[in-house]
């Protein structure tokens, strides 16, 4: 390196691109690692106990950002009570216990605690053993040479001259592995117990996916709920018979929705900027580009986009209408569900089929309706495979794409010096200002590597669904999966190793140049002193990058991120009521990005023990701090969004077994370069033992950890004729159905100091003469002053308005389209319950004797002919269906709190009839005729003609 900076100050010296070559073979190697690291240090305890009085300052003076869970929570579910005092959140955490958590938090949440406080007892013993063992090793082993070498040079195992104290280290891994072990036996025993806790309680024991079973891959001959049936028969051990109910084809209905709900947003942004100030609106109403579909011969490149959006909302409420009119039940899916009346039967019939494939189908547990994937449930197995085979494919080529990347940033973000060497001006600055750059490679350096990953979850968990997960946990397990592989990959070992890669190759061709054979040149390469080398350069890096994880803990418990956006957003942008109303309901925590970096921040801490033991108490500060803060964040600020029961356990603790096995790999290169073949053996039957204890933990705890009963019942002819009672009959008739039959519609929403002017825009509409009765059925009506959210008088109207003190998620946390978003199960009605469920389509137009709904019956399809007004005219009247009749006799106003489809659609889908195909062909007959043109996606003329001239 001294020969570099000479030749730099010759101007007959190397030239930049000889400099670049020599920071591939040696990109660790400054004189700033240790500055960085207490530069790292001091920053990350100063500013993690700066932001954690800030908090403590803050939070009782904002409960909103630091407490929502108090204020939406239902009584079971709340956190326990905050005092006003400063530091009155210390004692609840302190307090709360492991069980009182699993009420309030939820098996998910309760895991990731019990495995972040794992870690944490894990890295303080092995502390002890790094400190007290390892660096006396390092230190006493190593020859005089390193007297004039820093701290981090001297704790690394690089400049050990006696091999025989190498021995001691082969005896740390050994107990390393056995400590680590022992924790992880222990804590998957008590796993079994959460989940037996987690099995009794109130919601698993009235929930509807507790007795059911999913079944996918069904053939065509079986397609029918007899078939199911028959299917089921095959593996079911016990006499009771369960309800079934085959999956229905819905067409376009789930991209209707989403398209739906998509253009009500972007209606809401354009409300909103335009009624910013209502008393100055702007000039010019708002314009935009109609999409081709909605576009006629004489449409103009831009038209209103008020208009246009209001229109586009209507055609696709009625087409969704009619898509969900015509479903009949001939056209069967490749997937079904099996309820029985009691949990044990359903789940002692999934144990039974966890090994059989009656003819070719996978018979598992059903998990909740929330977390189904309903699009990847149709899948066959050979669309699966090609789909997961893509999926690797893209993951590689991105694991493949981003090595350049990530060896640039080895070499130049972790150590400012090395760019200094390639670039003058910088250089120069370095030399005036070496303690500033230091600190900021200590804490500026890891803050970037950490930002560059923040756009990974997204990219994986497209690719997850792409792959065809079936259910949203499963998807983000395998996007914690796909995480831990590429961080492990391309952020440890290609990051570390890669200079060491670079020196071994380049001295391979160099000695190859020298007519040395292939053995030769490869033996003259040095591999494993090269690789022991890097790793040892490299591990500063590491230390002080985990130093700035404990800065991460804190500003997560600021919610610094999220505050300041919010007030970015309030001040300088226009939020929709809708976004205004999101900002203030609790957060989704998510448990794959944390469980990565977790798992992440242990592997370097396994595998650097040995290089640079003091990396072990700095995960354990880090460990130490967080176990604290995140059961904060868990009790009071953030929800699971689709509760998955502790699945996450068996993901995490395969991956800690993984992290072990690497780190023994590790110290077998470090032990070979520095000592014997010998050595290297005595370490050999640590991979063997531990997939030997991770094959013991599945046998013995796996089954236990799924499945709620799993022997035969006692007395079969207690059930053997299948009969239940009527109630029973009932609850069990109560069955999975994709949620786009009977999802209600979003309403866009509007301010309330915008409803005076929208309503006069509105107004001057209908005395124009082209589409002058597009709006003449639409009354003007207030929201009610006495009940908040509901308008004054019964309604179906296009727009729902929200007053100022309405901007609260309390006032919408048992509405659908929030409660599905923000975690529904703790706001007092969790949607999986089969007491609550009989709005829950049965078998979805099952026709006539079907069990009957615990539900009064619809009126009469006579009592209500709904029609409205679009761009062609009056459309048909598509409601002449019992599901779609209201009991609102009045139904008009300008405002409403609850949209049609809420209150309207499938109210009662029990007794819907069949319909023919000539139903159904009769019925598409009569739309196309009267010029609705929804079903044949908007086809010219154009929906939007009539406003053309406004």
């Amino acid at each position: 390196m001294e020969s570099i900076i000479a030749a730099r100050q010759n101007p007959g010296g190397p030239s930049s691109a000889d400099k670049f070559l020599e920071l591939l073979q040696d990109p660790f190697q400054s004189a700033f690692q240790e500055r960085a690291f207490w530069a790292s240090l001091g920053t990350s305890l100063g500013v993690t106990l700066g932001l954690a009085l800030l908090f403590s300052l803050f939070r009782p003076r904002n409960s909103v950002v630091y407490a929502p869970k108090l204020k939406h929570a239902d009584r079971k579910h709340a956190p326990p009570p905050l005092g006003k005092g400063m530091f009155a959140w210390i004692t609840p955490i302190i307090k709360t216990r492991e069980d009182e958590i699993l009420d309030k938090v939820g098996m998910d949440a309760t895991v990731f605690l019990r495995f972040t406080r794992m870690c944490r007892n894990i890295f303080l013993i092995l502390s002890l053993i790094g400190c007290a063992i390892m660096i006396p090793i390092n230190v006493t082993g190593s020859d005089n040479f390193t007297k004039g070498l820093s701290a981090f040079t001297t704790m690394t195992p690089m400049y050990v001259s006696n091999p025989k104290v190498l021995w001691g280290h082969v005896a740390c891994a050994w107990g390393i592995d056995a400590i680590v072990a022992y924790f992880l036996w222990h804590n998957y025993r008590a796993m079994g117990r959460l989940r037996k806790r987690y099995f009794l309680s109130t919601e698993f024991q009235q929930s509807l996916h507790a007795r059911t079973v999913m079944v996918t891959h069904i053939p065509k001959e079986y397609r029918t709920d007899e078939g199911l049936l028959r299917l089921t028969d095959e593996v079911n051990p016990t006499a009771s018979i369960p309800r079934a109910s085959i999956g229905r084809n819905v067409k376009e209905l789930p991209a209707l929705i989403d398209e739906h709900e998509r253009v009500v947003r972007e209606l809401e942004e354009i409300l909103a900027k335009y009624f910013k100030n209502p008393d100055r609106l702007p000039a010019k109403r708002p314009t935009c580009r109609p999409i081709k579909d909605f576009r006629g011969e004489n449409t103009p490149e831009k038209v209103d986009a008020i208009d246009y959006y209001t229109v586009r909302i209507r055609t696709l409420e009625a087409e969704i209408r009619y898509v969900r009119e015509s479903i009949d039940k001939r056209n069967a899916m490749s997937y079904g569900f099996a309820s029985w009346e009691s949990i044990e039967h359903a789940h002692m019939a999934a144990y039974a089929a966890r090994k059989k494939h009656p003819h070719g189908t996978n018979i598992t547990l059903a998990t909740r309706p929330n977390d189904i994937i309903w699009a990847n449930l149709a899948l066959s197995k050979a669309e699966l495979r090609r789909k997961r085979f893509m999926n690797i494919v893209w993951s590689t080529i991105l694991t493949v794409i981003w090595i350049a990347p990530n060896a640039m940033i080895a070499i130049f973000l972790a150590d400012l010096a090395h760019l200094g060497l390639v670039w003058d001006a910088f250089q120069r600055s370095l030399a005036r200002n070496p303690k500033v750059w230091s600190a900021v490679q200590g804490i500026a350096s890891p803050a970037i590597t950490s930002l560059v990953y923040l756009v990974l979850p997204i990219i994986f968990r497209r690719l997850a669904i792409r792959s065809g997960k079936a259910t949203k946990s499963a998807r983000e397990r395998h996007v914690l999966h796909s995480l831990y592989a590429f961080f492990v990959f391309n952020n440890l070992i290609v990051f570390s190793v890669f200079s060491a890669i670079w020196s071994f190759v380049a001295t391979v061709i160099r000695e190859a140049d020298r007519k040395k054979d292939a053995w030769e040149a490869i033996s003259a390469g040095a591999f494993y002193v090269n690789v022991m080398t890097a790793l040892c350069k490299v591990s500063p890096f590491w230390v002080t990058w985990l130093l700035q994880r404990n800065l991460g803990a804190a500003v997560d418990l600021m919610q610094l991120i999220n505050m300041i956006w919010t007030f970015i957003a309030r001040r300088w942008f226009s939020p929709t009521p809708r976004r205004a109303i999101e900002w203030t309901a609790p957060p989704p925590f998510d448990y794959a990005s944390y469980f990565n970096y977790f798992l992440f921040y242990s592997t370097i801490a396994f595998c650097f023990a040995s290089l640079q033991p003091i990396v072990l108490p700095v995960t354990a500060l880090y460990f130490g701090v967080d176990s604290w803060l995140k059961k904060y964040l868990l009790l009071y600020v953030f929800i699971t969004k689709t509760e998955s029961g502790g699945r996450f356990w068996r993901a995490v603790f395969n991956r800690m077994i993984f992290a072990l096995i690497l780190a023994n790999f590790i110290l077998g290169l470090v032990i070979k370069a520095k000592g014997s073949w010998t050595m290297v053996f005595a370490l050999v039957p640590l991979p063997i033992l531990l997939v030997g204890f991770k094959l013991y933990c599945k046998s013995s705890f796996d089954d236990e950890l799924l499945y709620y009963h799993r022997a035969i019942v006692s007395d079969p002819e207690s059930s053997a004729d299948g009969k239940t009672g009527k109630k029973a009959a009932e609850r069990l008739s109560s069955r999975f159905g994709h949620p786009a039959l009977y999802k209600p519609l979003t309403t866009p929403m509007v301010h309330a100091k915008a409803a005076d002017a929208l309503e006069k825009l509105f107004q001057g509409r209908q005395g124009m003469n082209s589409g002058a009765g597009d709006y003449s059925d639409i009354a003007m009506h207030r929201m009610s002053a006495t009940e908040p959210g509901k308008a004054s008088q019964p309604q179906d109207a296009p727009f729902e308005v929200v007053a100022d003190h309405q901007l609260d998620f309390s006032y919408f946390k048992d509405r659908p389209d929030f409660r599905e978003e923000f975690g529904g199960g703790i706001y007092g009605r969790p949607d999986d319950l089969i007491t609550e469920r009989s709005h829950t389509p049965k078998s979805f137009l099952a026709g006539h004797g079907s069990p009957s709904s615990s539900r009064p019956a619809s009126p009469a399809p006579s009592q209500r002919s709904m029609t409205f007004n679009g761009p062609h005219g009056r459309f048909p009247n598509i409601s002449d269906h019992p599901a779609f009749q209201s009991t609102d006799s009045n139904a008009s106003g300008f405002y409403k709190q609850s949209n049609e489809s809420e209150r309207n659609l499938l109210y009662n889908p029990q007794g819907l009839p069949v319909r023919s195909s000539t139903d159904v062909a009769s019925l598409d007959s009569r739309w196309q005729a009267e010029g609705s043109m929804a079903y044949s996606r908007y086809r010219s003329p154009s929906p939007y003609e009539p406003y053309r001239s406004r």
